[in-house]
């Protein structure tokens, strides 16, 4: 796949993604990771054509995303972006807004999953409480749990968190991954994040650089590279030189045991 956004004053602009190949099989969980306009968000942005493709196709059980009904294939693709938007309403409200006639158990069930449970328990009004537009008087991490929590509902066959646990703690984070595996079973799950340990536990992730891939592997595989993956994983754990030359060193005698 090949995609630009468009032109300007009639020049065609430099693809932000270029020559991507990549296969996800159904229930795989897939990190992808890179910096900031390495061309991210407009990946997942394809799956559910938010935008479409400028050459190549994005195919899903073999069919072209541009056969299907739009509607349908948007109804099957749960997704949870950056800029959450939550409505002036309650918080069950929220979390049921594309599931209108889903029953209460439901709504706490995909709660309790995105940890909305935990914190919307000790307001006074539960899930009754009603939120200003946009999430008014709530924390960045609540907002982002209520829109996971909306996502769920509608149990998705492909989901695209897109940096969804940014705003929230190691702990909590850790939390959520754990329920999502239990709650997303034959689900296929893209996670955009910056954190190495939002992708770690994914079955394949994908560094993305100026738009291309430049490396894929499991999380061991990556590290094992010393690449682009590893100079994050080392920066976000802290190691020091000395540290990274220790773990060298510890490969290299695995290696010649080998």
């Amino acid at each position: 796949v090949t995609f630009t956004y468009g032109e300007r004053k009639g020049h065609a602009l430099q693809p932000c993604l270029k020559d991507i190949s990549l296969l996800a099989e159904p229930g795989q969980t897939i990190g992808i990771i890179g910096l900031t306009g390495s061309g991210k968000t407009s990946l997942v942005n394809l799956i559910p054509r938010l935008y479409d493709t400028t050459f190549g196709a994005i195919l899903i059980d073999d069919v072209d995303v541009r056969d299907y009904n739009l509607q349908e294939l948007r109804r099957n693709i749960g997704m949870v972006m950056q800029d959450v938007f939550l409505f002036s309403d309650t918080i069950e409200g929220n979390i049921a807004y594309g599931v209108p006639d889903i029953d209460q158990e439901a709504v706490v069930e995909a709660a309790r999953t995105a940890a909305v449970d935990s914190f919307v328990q000790k307001m006074p009004d539960s899930y009754d409480t009603i939120i200003g537009e946009r999430g008014v008087g709530l924390s960045g991490g609540q907002r982002q749990r209520i829109a996971l929590a909306r996502a769920l509902v509608v149990k998705p066959r492909i989901l695209i968190l897109d940096d969804t646990t940014s705003a929230v703690d190691m702990e909590t984070e850790h939390e959520i991954q754990q329920a999502l595996s239990h709650y997303l079973r034959g689900c296929t799950v893209f996670i955009i994040a910056h954190r190495i340990s939002s992708v770690r536990h994914a079955d394949k992730i994908i560094v993305l650089d100026e738009g291309s891939i430049k490396e894929c592997g499991t999380h061991e595989q990556l590290l094992a590279l010393r690449g682009v993956y590893f100079d994050v994983f080392a920066t976000q754990a802290g190691l020091s030189p000395s540290e990274i030359a220790g773990l060298d060193a510890e490969r290299g005698e695995t290696d010649h045991g080998a």
